[in-house]
């Protein structure tokens, strides 16, 4: 039985490296090492939880809950998950691939527990989501964020047109900081926006500098 088990845990590790390639070949943070030994890792508690205590229920007629490790793994791999989640630019990055590492656990208690097409199934399913929904259709694109620098000459009313072109392009601005450089008798602003990610961003820096007031405009 042993053997059996130990091929349990080898085909969680393959439904895992299935996952973790697609996470590889978009480069995220979590890839195939990762995917592999938590889908390994899943699915040896699972059948430690389900099997490695039933010679000592039948010794002592005590019933025993084959759950009680499982339900660990689904809290206890939630550590994980968190260290692929950041902040970047005011936008969170990694939440897919932490839910990636979540269900990869889950993909490792089916197998492990001896559920084959549904560990399976699951994984070709995980699989097809992922490559259909990282599509580019509109109804999925999520907003970016930018931080642009620009330097314009101090006029009166030249900082209102900026937020102004913005506003009528529906884009929404996070952060702004103005610093004064008397000397040169400019303005340096560092604005920090929201925009579609249908937008095109070189769009927007053409834009900009098609403003009189504006010398020099960057992304950062």
């Amino acid at each position: 039985m042993e053997f059996e088990y130990l091929l349990r845990v080898v085909g969680a590790g393959i439904c895992g490296v299935l996952v973790g390639f697609e996470r590889k070949t978009r480069m995220k943070e979590a890839g195939v090492r990762t995917h592999f030994i938590v889908a390994l890792g899943a699915a040896l508690m699972m059948i430690i939880s389900k099997y490695g205590f039933q010679d000592q229920a039948a010794w002592s007629n005590v019933k025993f809950d084959p759950a009680r490790i499982a339900a660990q793994v689904v809290s206890g791999v939630g550590f994980l998950g968190a260290g692929m989640i950041f902040m970047h630019r005011h936008t969170v990055k990694g939440l897919t691939t932490a839910a990636g590492i979540w269900a990869t656990a889950g993909l490792g208690l089916a197998i492990g527990s001896g559920l084959y097409i549904l560990g399976g199934g699951a994984t070709i399913i995980i699989l097809l989501g992922q490559k259909i929904l990282h599509g580019r259709y509109s109804w999925l694109a999520s907003p970016k964020t930018q931080q642009i620098v620009i330097c314009l000459n101090n006029t009166e009313g030249a900082v209102s047109r900026i937020q102004q072109l913005l506003e009528e392009k529906n884009i929404t601005i996070l952060s702004f900081h103005a610093e004064n450089n008397s000397l040169a008798s400019e303005l340096n602003l560092e604005i920090i926006v929201k925009f579609p990610e249908s937008y095109n961003a070189v769009n927007l820096l053409s834009l900009i500098q098609e403003n009189a007031s504006v010398k020099a405009v960057e992304f950062q």
